[in-house]
């Protein structure tokens, strides 16, 4: 996971590796460089857009569920969600350091209200999109 290779050798080796699994599994490898750097880009693209509006889907059906930060929707660069052709979030319910939300955490309704929200987010996200892949004849 190292951000820099050890020598020149192993940076191509890892180029390689990486394009040849960089969006679900299509290799890459024979493709020219740009055209490569372009169909990664779109796919990053769309997968950061799929992202954003699952995001917005989740905290719409949490906001139903508990209560939320007042800024509840907030973006950084953690690896684990970089992944250009997964959409992905990274929920964050609460501190057990914050007396109420280990409350809420310990809570048994509580925890069953918020896993609810989050199926039914997940549920109201994917449908559309493989109703959307049935419409069209795309999987």
């Amino acid at each position: 996971m190292s951000e820099t290779a050890s020598d020149p050798a192993a940076a191509r080796l890892a180029e390689t590796e990486n394009r040849a699994d960089a969006i679900a599994g299509l290799d890459l490898s024979a493709e020219p460089d740009d055209v490569a750097d372009i169909l990664i880009d779109l796919a990053k693209r769309e997968t950061k857009t799929f992202s954003t509006q699952f995001a917005r889907t989740l905290v719409g059906e949490l906001r139903k569920a508990t209560r939320l930060h007042r800024e509840p929707l907030k973006s950084a660069g953690f690896y684990v969600l970089k992944a250009p052709d997964v959409p992905s979030v990274l929920i964050e319910l609460g501190y057990v350091t914050n007396r109420q939300d280990l409350k809420s955490m310990t809570s048994v309704a509580w925890r069953g209200r918020t896993a609810d929200a989050a199926v039914q987010a997940i549920g109201s996200f994917f449908t559309t999109r493989t109703g959307t892949a049935r419409a069209t004849g795309r999987n």
